[in-house]
């Protein structure tokens, strides 16, 4: 194909939405001229599956759960007049907590304003709003924000230590819809610990986002916590930006929620649109179908020419795998479902994975990112008439050429800038493409087996890790090999599982757990304590 063909191709497939400034080029996709014509009855019952969605229809039947985060920015939607006015309550009480803590008419014990945020959560407790905080942050913003995003001991040492004597003026949010989530009480545990280490009471910095009636919301209550906001079951860890859960650390930085609201619901108006080729979510939905073959056989790189987009591939990691890859479809077949997603961002990408991706093995196509607007202000020339911005729109050009010429796919989504509306635009046509997708492979896209099967199989572990430790407790000092110690305990086939725990909990001293030998095979172990 010439370049006069390619920019008639381009002309042809460019779908262009001003009402949310943002475009949709899927020209370098090589789907066949007949491949949306063929799947346009597939995607209008994926519309019609929508509107059901939409309407209250029950969505996550494993929990009997509607799906509602489409009425999160447009709550007249909902279908219960009850949570319509839950919804529009819970965003005024969002404002005016954080004008509060701004104005400093809620402050801490010691100190005269929050000047510190701690988001305490795991998954889409923490990954939508670091996205969010890292794309819209600046230097002036109210609260610096910082998140324990893991149960990794270093990882939370590393982020308190940053915070330093800062603590005193730092304010924490605890997410967490049931409370019990083990990553996040174990954060909230440690945060809680920091504290007191320096005199301070953490009920007083402390807010909780979660299930009401939860196990976390009752010890808030108790406690005295400073606020609770709500975290509905209709809403999905990785959906929940727009929520609370999103919404809270936002507007406590400082940033524009009422914005980001507004993109995210001008974007979810946009794609409604039963126009296919005017609706940009429809056409993601059906080029993730075309370049997978409706099988995750190819893998989706992001490619966001931003660095305010850094955290954007995470973010959508977690929206788009937990939501697609399921073993089971519709009607409980075994499909293997998925969509593979990583990402790094332009032009870094080209000193990391291009090669590969322009070479190597052609297992996947990238989804651009473009955004028009350089910085606020001018830029200074970093050669005659050209700016360091534009090196980067060169960059991102000659890669989506290079790529196209070596056969590889792509498509680009452009915006204006990065503001509070483009975020929210954003936010909401990835979430609408996912449902469209889900409906197009027949799976269900709003609940998790193997996220709650890992969960338990950690439970187990960890109950066998109590098992052992007590074994060797009852007898300290005596050493024991791991396959004496699955004997002992009956578990003679868990000897590999034996030989894990007890090499990590040597490792760390809080165990009273020791061994000998520098070969770890042959270890022996022993309860010093």
């Amino acid at each position: 194909m010439d370049k006069l063909e390619l920019w008639e191709r381009f002309r042809h497939h460019l779908c262009e939405i001003p009402a949310i400034g943002l475009a949709l080029d899927i020209s370098r996709m090589n789907f066949p001229d007949t491949f949306l014509q063929r799947m346009e009855p597939a995607i209008q019952k994926a519309f019609d599956a929508m509107e059901r969605l939409e309407a209250g229809e029950i969505a996550n039947p494993d929990e009997n759960r509607m799906v509602g985060h489409y009425w999160l920015r447009t709550p007249a939607l909902c279908p219960d007049p009850a949570l319509t006015a839950e919804i529009e309550f819970t965003i005024r009480a969002i404002k005016d907590f954080a004008k509060n803590i701004h104005e400093g008419s809620i402050t801490p014990p010691v100190r005269q304003r929050f000047t510190r945020l701690l988001v305490i959560g795991i998954g889409g407790s923490t990954l939508g709003p670091q996205f969010v905080s890292d794309a819209l942050g600046t230097a002036s913003d109210p609260m610096e924000p910082h998140f324990l995003d893991n149960t990794d001991p270093d990882g939370m040492d590393r982020v308190l230590s940053r915070i330093g004597p800062a603590l005193s003026e730092t304010l924490v949010i605890v997410i967490s819809k049931s409370g019990g989530t083990k990553e996040t009480r174990n954060g909230m545990l440690e945060a809680k610990a920091a504290f007191e280490r320096r005199g301070l009471e953490f009920a007083r910095h402390a807010v909780a986002v979660t299930g009401n009636g939860s196990e976390l919301d009752r010890a808030a209550e108790q406690e005295r916590w400073i606020a609770r906001f709500p975290m509905w079951d209709w809403v999905g860890g990785r959906t929940s930006e727009t929520s609370a859960v999103g919404l809270l650390p936002a507007a406590l930085q400082g940033l524009d929620i009422d914005t980001i609201l507004e993109g995210a619901r001008l974007c979810d108006d946009v794609t409604r649109n039963r126009e296919t080729t005017h609706n940009p979510a429809a056409l993601l939905a059906l080029m993730w179908h075309y370049a997978t073959n409706g099988r995750g056989e190819r893998d989706m790189v992001v490619l966001p020419y931003k660095d305010r987009l850094a955290f954007f591939s995470r973010y959508l990691q977690q929206l788009i795998m937990e939501s697609i890859g399921k073993e089971r479809d519709l009607d409980g077949r075994i499909v293997n479902q998925g969509l593979t997603v990583y990402g790094n961002k332009g032009s870094t990408d080209q000193h990391a994975y291009v090669q590969q991706l322009r070479d190597g093995v052609n297992n996947f196509f990238v989804t651009f990112l473009e955004v028009l607007k350089d910085r606020q202000g001018k830029s200074m020339e970093v050669e005659t008439g050209v700016t360091s911005g534009d090196y980067l729109s060169g960059f991102y050009l000659g890669t989506r050429q290079a790529l196209h010429e070596n056969g590889r796919e792509s498509m680009t989504i452009t915006v204006e800038r990065i503001d509070p509306r483009t975020i929210g635009v954003l936010i909401a046509l990835f979430e609408r493409a996912v449902g469209l997708y889900a409906s197009l492979v027949n799976i269900n896209a709003y609940h998790q087996p193997g996220v709650e099967a890992g969960k338990k199989a950690a439970g187990e572990v960890l109950a066998f890790q109590r098992e052992i430790h007590n074994l060797l407790r009852r007898e300290i000092g005596k050493p024991f090999n791991c396959e004496e110690i699955a004997t002992s305990i009956g578990r003679s086939g868990d000897v590999e599982l034996v030989y894990h725990i007890l090499r990590h909990s040597a490792a760390n001293e809080d165990h009273g757990i020791s061994c000998d030998g520098s070969i770890s095979l042959e270890r022996r172990y022993k309860a010093i304590r």
